[in-house]
């Protein structure tokens, strides 16, 4: 990961010492390249003012929380960069959280007390894995799918899904029966 020192990374936490926390791991890493925000609003001006490659926020903040953040990153006509990655911090691993982060378009998910090695896995996750982009009439965001099941034989929903044939309902995926 001694690429790292490259990146441009926005921490977005209104704890200070969860900032502080985050950005050390971040220099333990050599990503020395940070910018620190308080809340999502901060964050949205931040990102006009400076390149960002990478933010890390925090689920619960005030006055404009990451969801929301997320949300408008992911949303607003004039995002200057809807494809950010973005890793959500929270103290809460409810189901409930996870889902509603990733329904808004969140790209990784870090349970606190964070470690090391989870922000790492996540970065790395990021760079090495991307996923690829979905835009539906509900959604806009890295897609939700992380693997697809051996086997799988269900309806295809997306076009990228299809194997193009006239009917356009020949799955082409894996375990269909298509060649």
């Amino acid at each position: 990961m001694s690429a790292l020192h490259s990146l441009n990374v926005l921490v977005i936490d209104d704890n200070p010492h969860m900032r502080a926390i985050t950005v050390a791991i971040l220099n333990s890493a050599g990503i020395r390249r940070t910018r620190e925000v308080s809340d999502g609003a901060m964050a949205l001006t931040a990102l006009r003012e400076h390149p960002i490659d990478l933010a890390i926020v925090d689920f619960n903040m005030s006055p404009m929380d990451g969801v929301e953040f997320t949300r408008l990153v992911r949303n607003r006509p004039d995002s200057v960069n809807p494809y950010l990655p973005i890793i959500m911090l929270t103290g809460h691993s409810e189901r409930s959280r996870v889902t509603e982060a990733r329904d808004v378009g969140v790209t990784e998910f870090v349970v606190k007390p964070v470690t090391a090695r989870a922000i790492f896995e996540r970065i790395q996750a990021i760079i090495l894995r991307p996923r690829a982009f979905v835009q539906t009439d509900t959604y806009f965001g890295p897609d939700r799918r992380r693997s697809t099941p051996d086997g799988y034989r269900g309806p295809w929903r997306r076009s990228s899904d299809q194997r193009g044939t006239a009917t356009g309902t020949e799955p082409s995926g894996p375990g269909s029966s298509a060649a």
